[in-house]
């Protein structure tokens, strides 16, 4: 198994929780902006790929806000690179710390078991980003990506007039991206105009995506839109696109909205940005741990006997378009 990066807390707490097994781990940075040294309260979020750029910007740094504000220990784990069995290995881990609340990356159905575990054990449990429909989790908050699908979709039929090539990309197999990919055909097959000329993996990786789309380009020369479904999609085709010197000629939709991102659209070489709210997963997901620890809303006289889980069973956090015409507001976002 690849070795584990965790994150660890800032400071010295006077009531810590007890140590995790962690020889298979080690630290990698420091994370937690607690303020409040007498908390005994650890909320823990565990993700895969920590340690990427789009995770750290939007999901991280929301969650060591909304700790610090709240005044209790954040902590967040999980492996530097993209590996879903070690995700899994560090809840397995957390869940024997037994933490006030743990936030999970819904990364892979694969994790649903160890999902149960957590619930089993009585820790609050809150998946993000991407549900996983099967477990016992208390609360979901994420992007609907059959939306993200659909707005791709309805953009690209509007830049082309409804006629043209397209192509699309992201990576194949996981449940929301092939969800994104169905409401984008679900949209386009409407349209007789627009000839959908393949699907491609570019495995979140700039690089496979210029290359598919440099490819694509060469097979197809009046290939008129690309649609990009992963945080590595748009700049990639975007960098294939400009070197081909078809910038503004192809269009192009993608998701997310990192600095390369809005950089390439302010360009005019991507036209729209599918963005996700990714800040309100992080934050309001904490808060329904520490609302559900706290009971908060009580529900009835005894809401865990009743069954009643007194936080919000599923939350679409929605999508933000970003075009050439609001761009700058993002780039010029304050820093929180």
């Amino acid at each position: 198994m690849k070795k584990l990066w965790l994150l660890g807390l800032l400071g010295l707490f006077s009531c810590e929780l007890p140590p995790r097994q962690a020889s298979t781990t080690t630290a990698l940075n420091t994370l937690s902006d607690s303020t409040n040294l007498g908390s005994n309260e650890e909320y823990v979020m565990v993700t895969t790929a920590v340690t990427m750029p789009m995770y750290m910007n939007h999901d991280q740094a929301a969650f060591k806000r909304w700790g610090k504000k709240m005044g209790v220990n954040v902590s967040i784990l999980g492996p530097a690179e993209w590996d879903v069995p070690a995700q899994i290995s560090v809840i397995e881990e957390v869940i024997g710390t037994r933490p006030t609340g743990l936030l999970i990356n819904g990364t892979d159905p694969a994790i649903g078991p160890v999902i149960d575990k957590a619930v089993a054990a009585g820790i609050p449990t809150v998946v993000y980003d991407s549900d996983i429909p099967g477990s016992k989790r208390h609360a979901f908050l994420g992007t609907d990506w059959y939306q993200i699908g659909q707005m791709q979709g309805k953009e690209m039929v509007r830049l082309l007039n409804g006629r043209g090539k397209i192509a699309y990309m992201g990576i194949l197999g996981l449940t929301n991206m092939e969800a994104g990919f169905q409401g984008l055909l679900d949209v386009v097959k409407k349209y007789p105009g627009i000839e959908v000329v393949g699907k491609f993996d570019d495995k979140a990786n700039v690089e496979e995506a210029a290359r598919i789309t440099s490819d694509l380009l060469a097979a197809h020369p009046d290939l008129a839109g690309l649609c990009g479904f992963d945080s590595n999609s748009g700049p990639g085709i975007g960098l294939a696109v400009k070197e081909a010197g078809r910038a503004g000629k192809v269009k192009i939709t993608t998701v997310d909205w990192e600095p390369e991102h809005l950089q390439l659209v302010r360009e005019g070489v991507i036209q729209m940005l599918a963005g996700q709210k990714r800040e309100l997963f992080t934050w309001y997901g904490a808060q329904f741990l520490y609302d559900m620890v706290h009971q908060t809303n009580r529900l009835s006289a005894r809401d865990a006997q009743a069954g009643i889980t007194n936080v919000p069973t599923a939350v679409n956090t929605g999508l933000l378009r970003i075009t050439k015409e609001n761009v700058n507001e993002f780039i010029n976002r304050p820093a929180p």
